[in-house]
């Protein structure tokens, strides 16, 4: 069982190197022509991997609890779960954000809005407000 861990482990372990590999790729082509809108797509690629990685991480975590369960096993494993599955959650909260981000910013040419193309919008004082922010309903903000 104890190789079955170390598998696992392995298997985190290289999917962590996968990903760190993808988005230094995909750092390097974006600064050919530097390109600022390509950083969160790059953030995003990691991000998943991290998370895919989180997940088998904690397997093996259990998987070594499985083999010679004492308390003092077990209360390790519930912490480090906890402090795993915590990660994990944040993680997939931005991930699942930044998609969000990223589709209500891209038109179907596939170019970014910027605030600056888009026409001013004004809150209720009369003053410019971004797009954005009153998009989402934050109007003096």
């Amino acid at each position: 069982m104890q190789w079955l861990k170390l598998a696992v482990e392995l298997t985190g372990a290289i999917i962590i190197g996968i990903g760190i590999l993808a988005a230094i790729i995909r750092f390097t082509r974006s600064l050919a022509p530097p390109q600022l809108e390509g950083y969160n797509e790059i953030r995003l690629t990691l991000a998943r991997f991290l998370a895919l990685s989180l997940e088998f991480q904690l397997g093996a975590d259990i998987l070594s609890t499985a083999i010679a369960p004492s308390w003092i096993q077990i209360g390790k494993l519930g912490a480090i779960a906890f402090i795993r599955t915590a990660l994990n959650y944040f993680l997939s909260r931005e991930m699942k954000e930044e998609r969000e981000g990223l589709s209500a910013d891209t038109p179907p040419t596939g170019k970014v809005k910027r605030d600056a193309d888009r026409p001013p919008t004004y809150s209720r004082t009369g003053s410019p407000t971004s797009t954005r922010v009153h998009e989402r309903g934050e109007e003096g903000a």
